[in-house]
């Protein structure tokens, strides 16, 4: 794998900082003194540019699902959260995006920074800490549309510095049919990894509205190799719908328990369940006025 892009960072107009390379795009947002937030985005740059190059020196190891522990420190941190998941298959590509993000934030608070909020966005997938005011999500139940089914609080104590989605209409390729999955966890790692495995399970095997193909014939470098992963998924009825999404909510209720996750919201053709305090599904089914700072932080 080679990629002939540079790292590179943008200032976005709203204040955000913006970083590239290759398939790497994180939208960095922080707030607190002016003097604080330089300094953050300062060290954010000069821990993101040897990250890819890092990442593809170890992607054999990182695309198996088992063999000795990696030494890059995103690599570490993709290895040390899928091994929260003993006896289901998932190799460390399963929290790549949320390691990306986690390393970039803990970049950013060492000691004395002097941030009241920060959020780190890797394509949906965010590291977030707040020391002051909460942060208020609004959750996505279909990544083509953009609608909207749930919300999330995030506060100071929560114990919360990570949110991921995944599910078959994401960007990832998935065994399940969940349009969406977003779990909340102690870290994006965490959460990107999680969130993974429950839509996996979100699932109706054999039946004949979804459409599988062997996933390498899809993306020959996949870490998933031959598995059948979702590819259409026609109307399902009341019932199969519900099936499937209480396969997803066991396995959350179970991560849940075992304390590695702390709520979930699965979605699957119009309809969701969710586990956990922190999400909250509005009676109307919508998200309306949410403010520009929510938005920021909508998984799409």
């Amino acid at each position: 794998m080679n990629w002939t892009e540079t790292a590179q960072a943008h200032h976005l107009p709203d204040g955000r900082l913006r970083l590239t390379n290759g398939p790497i795009d994180v939208i960095i947002q922080l707030e607190g003194p002016v003097a604080a937030q330089r300094a953050a985005r300062r060290r954010a740059w000069s821990a993101f540019p040897p990250l890819l190059e890092d990442l593809v020196a170890e992607l054999p190891r990182l695309r198996a699902g088992s063999g000795p522990a990696p030494t890059g420190d995103v690599a570490r941190r993709m290895h040390e959260a899928v091994s929260c998941f003993a006896g289901v298959f998932v190799t460390p590509m399963a929290a790549v995006a949320g390691a990306v993000a986690d390393h970039l934030l803990s970049a950013m608070l060492t000691p004395g920074h002097g941030l009241s909020r920060a959020a780190v966005n890797n394509g949906g997938d965010i590291a977030l800490w707040t020391g002051e005011a909460p942060f208020r999500i609004a959750i996505c139940e279909d990544p083509k549309t953009g609608a909207m089914g749930a919300r999330a609080r995030i506060a100071p104590h929560d114990g919360i510095g990570g949110v991921a989605t995944s599910g078959w209409r994401g960007r990832s390729h998935s065994l399940g049919i969940a349009d969406a999955v977003t779990v909340l966890a102690r870290d994006a790692a965490t959460a990107d990894a999680a969130a993974t495995l429950i839509a996996n399970v979100v699932d109706l095997p054999g039946h004949p509205a979804i459409a599988r193909a062997p996933a390498n014939s899809l993306s020959p470098d996949t870490d998933l190799g031959a598995r059948l992963v979702t590819t259409s998924v026609a109307a399902l009825s009341a019932a199969d719908r519900r099936t499937a999404l209480v396969n997803g909510l066991g396995r959350a209720r179970d991560y849940l328990s075992r304390g590695v996750i702390s709520a979930a919201c699965i979605s699957c053709q119009g309809e969701r369940v969710s586990t956990g305090g922190a999400v909250t599904i509005p009676a109307d089914r919508t998200i309306q006025n949410t403010s520009n700072r929510q938005k920021d932080l909508t998984h799409a």
